[in-house]
């Protein structure tokens, strides 16, 4: 699968909003938010994006389909820093049978820290690749 989503900048465009802060244990040695957090950022939004759908993930597996990452992309602008309030911006995006883009903006007071874009399949507890469920194209 190739990544066909370029993430706009502008925090309108994206249908789902959720606030987090970062920690201090996130942080490296300069301050920064160490790359390896925001893989857990984008799927804590992802999960809450479900939740607030009506679609808890939870439910989503007793269905008997799960959601496996098949490729992530994060660009980063500006570094996060320690006690900084990030708004994660998401939309679901570039819909197929079963495999679906999401595509995050990840701000600070309005200003662009990261742009981000994760490819997802639709798999049943085997591993195999199953239809999304229909109610997920139309969020």
């Amino acid at each position: 699968m190739r990544i066909d989503v370029d993430p706009p900048l502008q925090p309108d465009w994206y249908a789902f909003r959720h606030p987090l802060r970062v920690r201090f244990s996130e942080t490296d040695a300069m301050g920064i938010v160490h790359h390896s957090r925001y893989l857990p950022y984008l799927e804590e939004a992802r999960v809450e994006y479900l939740r607030a759908a009506g679609h808890p993930y939870s439910a989503l597996r007793a269905e008997g389909t799960d959601i496996a990452v098949l490729e992530s992309w994060v660009q980063y602008r500006a570094p996060l820093r320690f006690d900084d309030e990030v708004t994660v911006h998401l939309r679901l995006a570039s819909l197929t049978r079963a495999t679906f883009q999401i595509a995050y903006l990840l701000t600070v007071a309005d200003e662009v820290r990261s742009t981000a874009v994760t490819v997802h399949g639709c798999v049943n507890a085997d591993g195999r690749a199953v239809r999304m469920p229909a109610w997920l194209a139309t969020l």
